[in-house]
């Protein structure tokens, strides 16, 4: 049973133009993947920016930064929950996916290298950031699917240009971070 609606998105009905978007399981299963990997990480992000969510805000978060090593912290702090907050509202909503996916992997590359233990099973190991990020990178790959705001641009259908790009573009973004971090900006 074929539960795709690649051919009800671009294939025309009897040669007049192209048929109505159909809504089928794979895009609702991709909505929700969607809203649950940008709602949290935007949750996360507004934790930091607004000090909403039991979050600290930029000035509080920015401290705990700068004891990280992240100076000046509140920049870093900033930059983070922007990342988070931005990165997570194009997901949940499906705008520029690809790029929303590079902000979720950059963010979620240096939680992980800031977690107290590189172990998967630790509670205050790298299992949420990898999971929040391989959710970002398969909706990129996959594309955001019909419910989404991109699925009036190209990138729709996500595919491999798109996958390379959130996986690239977010490493770039953590390594270049990773690598100011304690640095004088």
């Amino acid at each position: 049973m074929n539960t795709s609606t690649e051919g009800a998105r671009h294939s025309p009905a009897h040669g007049a133009g192209p048929a109505p978007y159909a809504v089928g399981a794979a895009d609702a299963g991709l909505l929700l993947l969607r809203l649950a990997t940008g709602v949290i990480l935007a949750g996360f992000g507004a934790q930091k920016l607004f000090g909403v969510l039991g979050g600290s805000g930029i000035d509080g978060t920015g401290k705990w930064f700068a004891d990280l090593g992240y100076r000046p912290g509140s920049l870093y702090a900033g930059l983070a929950g922007a990342s988070e907050f931005l990165g997570g509202i194009g997901l949940a909503i499906g705008l520029l996916t690809p790029l929303a996916a590079a902000a979720a992997v950059g963010v979620m590359i240096n939680a992980m290298a800031i977690a107290e233990k590189l172990d998967l099973w630790a509670a205050t190991g790298i299992a949420f950031p990898l999971l929040i990020a391989v959710s970002a990178v398969a909706v990129a790959a996959v594309g955001p699917g019909s419910l989404a705001v991109d699925r009036f641009f190209p990138w729709r259908d996500g595919g491999w240009g798109a996958f390379a790009f959130a996986l690239i573009a977010g490493g770039i973004g953590a390594a270049i971070v990773l690598a100011l971090k304690g640095s004088p900006v």
